[in-house]
């Protein structure tokens, strides 16, 4: 396997095999997320369009273009993104979060799913995400505090060596802080990764999902 700084998603193999992992191992995971991000939607009022921001293979990207909504994905591997459309994911480009291509308020929602964790500067991939939002944004990240956070912090196989982990407290600031302007109303949650199939505002939940939400 080559070995790559700074962008560990250029990789040909992690790439070739980061679907299979939600069909093996991170099959159940998956299937928390998901049900995760579909409660914070699932209040959100005149949502249509959508910008997954580091949307890599379109796993994420496919599953909102299923629940209805017009889906658009920016990753800045193009690996990832030729990959994406190999597997007829949504239309996607190529971009860094911290400098999104698209004009301020041009979509409903922004959305970043396990992509916080591997940017290179995660106020300014934030603040991005809040100018290019019309009504809100929706973050997704790993919990550093969580036993599964601990465990990905000791691998020492790509992608997770260039991981950087947040804990409930430390994302919600970060959103808070991207979003002042807009005085957001916000929600938190975490998922009860492995025990529980609910989720809850708890601070050692597995994954966490932030959602930010303006008028």
């Amino acid at each position: 396997m080559t070995s790559h700084i700074g962008n560990p998603f250029t990789d040909n193999d992690l790439v070739a095999s980061y679907e299979g992992w939600y069909e093996t191992a991170g099959r159940r995971a998956d299937e928390l997320e998901k049900r995760l991000l579909d409660e914070l939607l699932g209040d959100t009022a005149a949502i249509e369009t959508v910008l997954e921001v580091g949307s890599g293979t379109g796993h994420f990207s496919r599953w909102f273009e299923a629940r209805g909504l017009d889906v658009l994905g920016v990753d800045l591997s193009m690996e990832m993104l030729v990959e994406s459309l190999r597997l007829a994911g949504p239309a996607c480009v190529r971009g860094r979060a911290e400098c999104l291509p698209f004009a301020s308020r041009s979509v409903d929602l922004v959305v970043l799913i396990t992509t916080l964790e591997f940017v290179s500067d995660v106020q300014n991939a934030l603040a991005e995400a809040c100018r290019v939002a019309q009504k809100g944004i929706l973050v997704g990240a790993l919990n550093r505090r969580s036993l599964l956070g601990r465990k990905l912090q000791k691998r020492t196989d790509p992608p997770w060596t260039s991981a950087r982990f947040y804990s409930l407290d430390e994302l919600r600031t970060l959103v808070v802080q991207a979003a002042s302007e807009h005085e957001p109303k916000l929600r938190c949650t975490t998922t009860l990764w492995p025990g529980w199939r609910s989720s809850l505002p708890l601070p050692w939940g597995g994954f966490i999902g932030v959602r930010a939400t303006w008028e």
